[in-house]
């Protein structure tokens, strides 16, 4: 199933939802009130007394569904005309595959590869022996492995944005919603080493610039 509707639509992306009642839940609500006390750097820490992989799976799906939204704001402008590859600035361009259904990597226009992209996460996020919802199900061994690659693609999203399509943002006036989005990313990334620097390397004078200031 195609994850994205249209090209041109907005807001057609499929939302992952944390059950409500669940211990995952009560998790993100303490996420979501501690962001709200403008100290990243202390909302992305462990909770005390909380499990390491849970508290990464739900911030995990945190993000998906951020750039799920921040994308969705920006889909007209990213079509198979504008964006013919999927890169993020001149010297970085991704090309595709999921080591299943495309094993080889392929080129492809940006929106398509969003399109794989987010349809792959949502599988991950979907899979109940990867992303265990129910209480006292375990996380499997190759959990930290999955995350870890799941967030490093999600990345290049932010990336394909902020150099491709950052004056559309401005536009929409979304700019404020997208730096604090992807600052509560990138924290969230130095806190638990997520990312391998070198992938960072297409945002890297913002990701300082983020972390000067909150100094």
């Amino acid at each position: 199933m195609s994850f994205l509707f249209s090209s041109h639509s907005s807001k057609t992306f499929k939302l992952k939802n944390i059950p409500e009642g669940s211990h995952q839940y009560e998790l993100l609500k303490h996420a979501e009130a501690t962001l709200g006390s403008e100290n990243l750097r202390q909302a992305v820490m462990l909770p005390e007394g909380e499990d390491l992989n849970e508290w990464i799976a739900v911030n995990t799906v945190d993000f998906f569904n951020q750039i799920n939204m921040l994308y969705g704001t920006i889909t007209e402008f990213c079509t198979e005309a504008s964006c013919p590859v999927m890169s993020a600035g001149p010297r970085y361009e991704y090309h595709w595959a999921d080591g299943t259904n495309i094993k080889k990597p392929i080129k492809c226009s940006a929106t398509k590869y969003i399109d794989y992209l987010m349809t792959w996460v949502q599988d991950q996020l979907d899979d109940e022996t990867l992303f265990p919802s129910k209480i006292g199900v375990p996380f499997p061994k190759n959990f930290m492995s999955v995350a870890k690659t799941i967030l490093k693609h999600l990345f290049r999203v932010y990336g394909h944005i902020y150099h491709q399509h950052f004056d559309s943002v401005m536009q929409l006036q979304e700019e404020a919603h997208l730096n604090t989005s992807f600052k509560h990313f990138i924290f969230f990334d130095q806190e638990f080493n997520l990312i391998d620097r070198c992938e960072l390397a297409p945002l890297q004078e913002l990701i300082e610039k983020f972390g000067s200031k909150d100094r």
